[in-house]
């Protein structure tokens, strides 16, 4: 019942036109039953009786009838497909919005296949239940009523004859729906896993080349197929063991009718022409009951669908605005870690973190890979919440800030690139769409996106492939520091941003970077010392703790674990002079 609970409130702005839509096919299931009693009347009256002069009046009668009932068909069926469209149109924008609501926390651990199933079989699902099950139900009701109402009208005794036979179909029917429920939701799961299989391989498919794995992926996809194959089998298996039940049930209705209306007949209780019209109700009456099971499957179906999408819709997002958010603060550039701790699941990635720092201040964060450097900035912009402790903007706790006022002053260069299938323009301006081009060639020129753009016949207006398809790591990571930089925001984060340039560039965009805004906050993590030693402070993790913080100068005199990260970096030469380097 939750299903239909559900989409009863997308289609409640249509109520009026599926009112008008149900009354069409109203109208069209009592035309349904003029034909039957037409071809009676020729039977009676024109074979038996030889009234000739009524052969023709009949005939038009049943030619206007047919043509009739045709045209309000269409009518009501496409009335019922633009109600679908407009339904599912919506709650596609409804999931794709939920989707953009969702925290990191989702995304790390959601297939990207079972969020396209629901965007595309599920809605497919639905859709059709709008399209066509609503007016298949209802039409089929009438037609039940409308047809024993026409063959009580004949012969009583034999209509009840007639549904003696009906309970056996509806046990059977009932059963179906039972049994193949959980079927369907096998289907929905093995949909999801198929779709994760297909989108992981050809996103990485230039991985599975290199490594020619070919073979590897076409086994792994077939184990998926044939597992998707084998849920609409066992699902086939069980509607085919009672759909032909239904079907032979219903079909039995005409043994039955030739039988005993012959004898009728025989007997003149009834007339051969309402024999007729008794056998072409028959069809209003064993119609729906043949198709009872096919729409019982179909019902399943979109409950099965609208399941995982009602699941997804109600799903809260861990991260959200807490009530009486402050929004449209303007951040100054001031951070401080108090007491911060902080994990994914069951392990800490962080531990007891201390910081603080003033506006226009940059930060080098130094340490090996999983030591916590990309967690420790992601908490910043709120992308995961901290377990413990407080993390504070301008001396205000983030969880305060409204998101988007937050999220809107913090610039940020992710480890793991993404470029968006745009122009190099167009994937620069992405966070200030309103900028002009003087700007996107300022942000380009600091980034060293200028250095390559010229190999481009286009230039700024080349098209990149999905996800950076066609430019090399070092390009990419230019192209998203200039995106981070154009947004000239109070706090800037920038996460491996030069891992794949050479040094002279990396040299250069440091250079550049430090030159620019003196009141934006930096947060360059990085793992040469060359990207870190000008910070203001640098702090060194490992294993999720500030085992070191301090100027390049402090730190090296320590002699703890950035020294040694100094040494291995810069080379132990016999003519070393550490002052000099210092």
């Amino acid at each position: 019942m939750r299903s239909f609970q559900w989409i009863k409130n997308y289609i409640r702005p249509y109520k009026w036109l599926i009112v008008f839509g149900l009354f069409l096919v109203l109208i069209t299931s009592g035309l349904h039953m003029v034909n039957p009693y037409l071809s009676g009347k020729i039977v009676d009256d024109v074979i038996k009786n030889g009234q000739t002069d009524l052969l023709m009046p009949l005939v038009i009668k049943l030619i206007i009838v047919t043509f009739l009932a045709s045209v309000l068909n269409y009518f009501y069926k496409m009335i019922f497909e633009h109600i679908s469209q407009n339904t599912v149109f919506q709650i596609r924008k409804d999931i794709y919005t939920q989707l953009q609501e969702q925290d990191f926390m989702y995304f790390d651990t959601t297939r990207t296949g079972d969020i396209m199933a629901r965007l595309t079989g599920d809605t497919e699902a639905i859709r059709h239940f709008v399209a066509m099950i609503i007016f298949t139900v209802f039409n089929n009701f009438m037609l039940l009523i409308f047809a024993l109402v026409m063959m009580f009208s004949i012969n009583a005794s034999l209509t009840v004859l007639m549904l003696a036979i009906t309970p056996f179909i509806g046990f059977f029917a009932y059963q179906l729906s039972q049994t193949v429920r959980p079927a369907f939701m096998r289907i929905r799961e093995k949909f999801s896993s198929l779709n994760s299989v297909v989108q992981e391989n050809i996103s990485g498919n230039r991985v599975v080349k290199a490594f020619a794995k070919e073979l590897y992926e076409i086994e792994k996809f077939t184990v998926e197929n044939d597992g998707y194959r084998q849920a609409h089998w066992t699902a086939s298996r069980i509607w085919e063991s009672y759909l032909p039940v239904l079907d032979g049930l219903a079909s039995f209705m005409s043994v039955v009718l030739i039988l005993v209306g012959g004898i009728l007949v025989i007997k003149n209780k009834i007339t051969l022409g309402q024999l007729v019209m008794f056998s072409g109700y028959l069809w209003a009456l064993n119609n729906p009951m043949r198709s009872l099971g096919w729409i019982i499957n179909d019902i399943q179906r979109f409950s099965a669908s609208t399941e995982k999408i009602i699941e997804l819709l109600q799903r809260s997002p861990r991260i959200k605005n807490v009530p009486n958010a402050i929004k449209n603060h303007k951040i100054r550039g001031n951070v401080t870690f108090r007491d911060v701790s902080f994990k994914y699941g069951r392990d800490y990635a962080l531990h007891n973190i201390n910081f603080s720092v003033k506006a226009g201040e940059t930060v080098g964060i130094i340490g090996s890979t999983g030591s916590g450097k990309t967690s420790l900035v992601n908490l910043i912009p709120r992308f995961y919440d901290c377990n413990k402790g407080e993390v504070l903007i301008d001396g205000i706790n983030v969880k305060e800030l409204e998101l988007h006022t937050l999220r809107s002053q913090i610039g940020i260069a992710m480890q793991d690139v993404f470029l968006f299938s745009n122009t190099i323009e167009g994937n620069i301006a992405y966070g200030k769409p309103e900028a002009s081009m003087d700007e996107t060639l300022w942000s380009a020129s600091i980034a060293g996106v200028d250095e390559f753009i010229h190999k481009f016949p286009e230039g700024y207006d080349t098209i990149v492939g999905e996800r950076g398809v066609g430019l090399s790591g070092g390009q990419k990571q230019r192209i998203a520091l200039a995106r981070a930089l154009l947004t000239q925001t109070s706090i800037l984060i920038l996460d491996d941003t030069t891992s794949s340039v050479d040094m002279e560039t990396e040299h250069r965009i440091h250079t550049a970077l430090r030159s620019m805004n003196r009141k934006q906050t930096k947060f360059i993590i990085a793992h040469r010392i060359s990207s870190v030693k000008d910070a203001d402070i640098i702090l060194v993790l490992d294993h999720g703790c500030i085992i070191e913080q301090g100027s390049h100068e402090e730190l090296l005199a320590k002699r703890g674990t950035y020294y040694q990260i100094f040494q291995n970096q810069v080379g132990d030469f016999q003519d070393f002079d550490e002052e000099e380097v210092v």
